[in-house]
């Protein structure tokens, strides 16, 4: 299987934990944070995956550049956070399955930093640590192959759980190296892409200030699935990583809970004149109890919102 992976226990539970929370978010009034929240994660994502790669600016310096004002530091610092609040700016202009996508936002990110922004190296690249080579990437010859094989993997894989998916891309992208600079900040933002992709609320989420403060054991994972010769290892930790940001993300949003009525207009918007039974209302509120979901039927029901069929386990419902 190409490329190489398995699914370790610790990662199914992981993903089970991240749907329910996933779930918690859907069913409430609004999974938008304000905008003060909003700017808040863009900060900190930006400053994440920047500082990762050596950018000194503080989180009052990108703030600063954010609302447009002076700031004094290095030039090439400066460039770089401007650079990445353009490819941040708008997740949806970007596909996921497409290199010359993959290009267009290398360009936005390294632009005026490198010679070679939005193209593929040509040259030999190796990943130092301290004094040490710690990876030499695969010589440029091999990178048109190696590069469709990752995105067809991203295509043809769809019933494959896009947490995975992404984890998966996000390690490939890095063992290729395709560039020859900016690759991780690139390969962070194209897994937060695919997460998009898979789900909306990931544009809120700062999974890069996360891997910031786990930095090396993200550099770790990485090395260990190099040895290993297959990405389980890492997809375990970004997984982690992912439910960890949702975790801190859903406890900072601090949201209102979703009243009856608000769930019956969902509902009636969802299901419109379709049949449906207790366990679906339940799938469309994931985080209510099936005593919850009982009394809102009943609720439509008593006050002839809804028409009732059948009885027990073959009990179905449908709006009017």
């Amino acid at each position: 299987m190409y490329p190489p992976y398995k699914i370790t226990k610790k990662s199914i539970s992981l993903i089970a934990d991240i749907s329910i929370l996933l779930g918690k978010l859907e069913g409430l009034t609004s999974s938008i944070p304000t905008p003060q929240l909003r700017k808040q994660n863009k900060i900190k994502t930006i400053y994440g995956t920047l500082s990762i790669e050596g950018n000194t600016l503080s989180i009052e310096q990108i703030t600063a550049i954010i609302e447009n004002k002076r700031v004094i530091g290095p030039k090439k610092d400066i460039l770089e956070v401007n650079n990445a609040i353009k490819a941040y700016e708008d997740l949806s202009k970007y596909n996921p399955n497409s290199l010359e996508s993959l290009c267009k936002a290398h360009k936005i990110f390294m632009d005026s930093l490198i010679s070679e922004a939005g193209r593929i190296r040509t040259t030999n690249v190796g990943i130092l640590k301290g004094s040490k080579v710690s990876h030499i990437a695969p010589q440029p010859k091999m990178l048109p192959k190696l590069l469709k094989n990752i995105f067809d993997y991203l295509k043809k894989n769809k019933d494959e759980h896009s947490l995975i998916t992404s984890s998966v891309f996000h390690y490939e992208f890095e063992f290729i190296h395709p560039f020859t600079d900016g690759n991780g900040r690139l390969g962070r933002f194209w897994q937060t892409l695919i997460l998009y992709n898979y789900n909306h609320i990931f544009q809120y989420i700062p999974i890069e200030s996360i891997i910031k403060e786990n930095q090396q054991a993200y550099y770790l994972a990485l090395e260990q699935s190099d040895k290993q010769g297959e990405s389980s290892r890492f997809i375990e930790f970004m997984i982690e990583i992912i439910y960890n940001s949702l975790t801190r993300y859903y406890s900072e949003f601090k949201p209102e809970p979703i009243s009856t009525e608000q769930r019956i207009t969902k509902a009636k918007e969802h299901f419109k004149n379709k049949e449906f039974s207790r366990k679906d209302y339940i799938n469309l509120f994931k985080n209510i109890s099936t005593a919850t979901a009982s009394r809102d039927l009943k609720y439509c029901v008593d006050n002839k919102l809804a028409e009732k069929f059948g009885d027990k386990r073959l009990t179905s419902y449908k709006f009017k």
